[in-house]
């Protein structure tokens, strides 16, 4: 007869969600799977356009990235990657194009073996590698892909393009090092991921310094904090040499940059020259972010340049509340495209610069007035204060680096008003350009709230709403 217990039937649940869980998983894989193929079936379409329109090739193609992205809430980065997947997978790997159908692989594997697999395909373009050289590469890495995570799977997808095209390897780093770049991602609570996309040998290297430079940080903190030897008085006043009074450490109480007070009450004289640094409690990662911020704001981490807050020279907007600014409440600024600031960060930016415009919210949150009078200018500000960002939907391109746009062209009668103008990137901006061949052009049309609606070739109608104000009372 066998018993079963409660631990028994715990460890089957377990089990039973673990299964289900991987089961899951790879059901999600395959419907990833079946994503890509209807992406090939796009790309095919793409192309039937692009040879009936040969000159429009790079405007049709962002009208077909547009069209995606606004429709699967994506941006645009996102279905350019997912749009250059699932080529990959129909041109040059079969075997792994099965076994992300299967769900052995996710979506996250295919990525990086497509992103090593480039390698392979130009060499064997470029007739630096037989054809059959990319059945060797699909084939030594399915065997780690299939057991192991994506991350892994990179590392070892890139040796094996290194191991079987090398040559082919080198000549493209050499091009890579031409698109190093810098770019900000904003995350919560104020905080943001700083990339820089450089040399890798020129980023390992940084890290090292920065590693070495923490070290040399770390070691250091129990003599900056030393105390000098004092000198003792006696009750009396009279002076005697440090020897006369023994003590030690723990014994001692610091009163001031000059006096010390021993456990018994007696004062001690200290160098009045002598610089007490408090202690530094900072972990080694809160040491690194500090010295790599200080060294690019300042080009010394040193203390006489500041909190880093006087060397920022950026263009950024920020939107404040006037009793906010004054000190009368400590709600909230807004750093315009990205998200929250803290009020202290506003109040000191707002003390470093004087072009700052006052607004005017309804009881929503919308912006409906500046206080300026000049009126070119004034409708600049308003719509930078309005928008933020461009009002393509999910684009956060900041207003600053965006172009103002007349939604219904001035060429056709349309107003410069400022419910007819609204900031839109480049990439989006030229969607509507009249050069675009009509099949694959965008209009946009501004409605009474200060939404902007825009009607893609294929007759669908994305929204973007104004960015609201969100204040807390």
């Amino acid at each position: 007869m066998v018993v079963t217990t409660d631990l028994d039937l715990e460890l089957e649940e377990r089990r039973r969600v673990l299964d289900a869980w991987v089961t899951t998983r790879r059901r999600i894989a395959a419907l990833e799977a079946e994503a890509a193929e209807l992406l090939t079936e796009q790309l095919a379409i793409h192309e039937a356009d692009v040879s009936a329109s040969p000159f429009h090739r790079e405007s049709i193609h962002r009208s077909m990235i547009a069209e995606f992205s606004a429709a699967g809430h994506l941006s645009k980065g996102s279905m350019e990657f997912a749009f250059a997947d699932a080529h990959a997978l129909h041109a040059h790997l079969p075997a792994v194009r099965a076994a992300f159908a299967d769900g052995l692989i996710s979506a996250g594997h295919v990525r990086e073996i497509a992103r090593a697999c480039a390698v392979v395909a130009e060499a064997i373009r470029n007739k630096k590698a037989a054809p059959a050289v990319m059945e060797l590469f699909e084939t030594a890495v399915l065997v780690v892909a299939e057991q192991d995570t994506a991350a892994r799977t990179r590392a070892h997808a890139r040796q094996v393009a290194a191991a079987l095209v090398g040559e082919t390897l080198v000549e493209r780093h050499g091009r890579a090092a031409e698109e190093r770049c810098v770019t900000v991602k904003s995350l919560d609570d104020g905080l943001a991921v700083l990339t820089a996309v450089l040399p890798e040998w020129i980023a390992t290297a940084i890290s090292d310094r920065l590693n070495r430079m923490t070290r040399e940080v770390v070691r250091a903190r129990d003599t900056r904090e030393f105390v000098p030897q004092p000198w003792w008085f006696d009750d009396e006043g009279d002076s005697a040499p440090p020897h006369a009074h023994p003590f030690d450490d723990a014994s001692l109480d610091l009163v001031d940059s000059a006096v010390i007070r021993g456990a018994d009450g007696d004062t001690f004289a200290t160098d009045p020259e002598v610089v007490h640094f408090p202690a530094d409690t900072r972990t080694w990662r809160q040491t690194e972010a500090d010295l790599f911020t200080d060294l690019l704001l300042t080009a010394d981490p040193s203390v006489a340049h500041g909190d880093g807050l006087d060397g920022i020279q950026a263009r950024i907007q920020v939107t404040v509340a006037a009793t906010t600014l004054a000190g009368a409440d400590h709600g909230p600024a807004e750093l315009d495209g990205h998200g929250p600031l803290h009020p202290d960060i506003a109040r000191e930016l707002a003390g470093r610069n004087t072009g700052w415009t006052r607004l005017f919210l309804d009881p929503a949150g919308m912006v409906v007035e500046t206080d300026t009078y000049t009126p070119t200018e004034g409708m600049r500000r308003f719509l930078r204060a309005r928008d933020r960002h461009c009002r393509f939907p999910g684009c956060r391109m900041p207003a600053h680096r965006c172009e103002i746009d007349h939604n219904h062209d001035h060429a056709m009668g349309g107003k410069t008003r400022l419910d007819n103008l609204s900031h839109f990137c480049r990439g989006h901006h030229t969607l509507k350009h009249p050069d675009v061949p009509d099949p694959h052009r965008w209009t946009a049309q501004q409605e009474r709230d200060g939404s902007v609606t825009w009607h893609s070739p294929l007759g669908r109608d994305y929204t973007d709403p104004p960015p609201r104000r969100v204040i807390f009372v």
